[in-house]
């Protein structure tokens, strides 16, 4: 029997939801990854941030999450930032949820490899909770 096609979605939220070209240049950075569907993305005007939709199998969304977690650090000032909604960063969450053929303890150890990656190459400290705590 063949295992079943494994699809995660990432849901990350943004601190730039009035900048369209800059909200552009990270959704640019999702779609340039083969194989991932960019779903919806959600600006706030009052927050002043943004929620991106986006799913396909795990390596390939893990590598969209890495370039617009990048592209957002590049572009987002947050001296300069001010929204209704509390903050911690350029980007705030990026979750990795299991949609199928994946358990949630497969998505947070792919959630933990993703924040030692971006802690790693782009010196952004980060904070992994719920199921990829440790």
């Amino acid at each position: 029997m063949a295992r079943e096609k494994q699809i995660i979605e990432c849901v990350p939220n943004f601190s730039e939801g009035r900048n369209k070209d800059v909200i552009k240049q990270i959704t640019d950075e999702v779609e340039r990854v083969k194989g991932v569907k960019l779903l919806d993305v959600d600006p706030g005007e009052a927050t002043n941030r943004t929620v991106v939709t986006f799913v396909g199998e795990p390596s390939v969304v893990v590598e969209a999450a890495f370039r617009c977690v990048k592209k957002a650090a590049q572009l987002i000032d947050m001296r300069q930032h001010h929204g209704a909604h509390p903050r911690m960063g350029a980007t705030d969450v990026c979750p990795l949820i299991p949609v199928a053929g994946i358990t949630l303890e497969e998505c947070a150890a792919l959630a933990r490899k993703l924040a030692e990656r971006i802690a790693n190459e782009l010196q952004v400290p980060c904070y992994c909770y719920e199921a990829a705590a440790k």
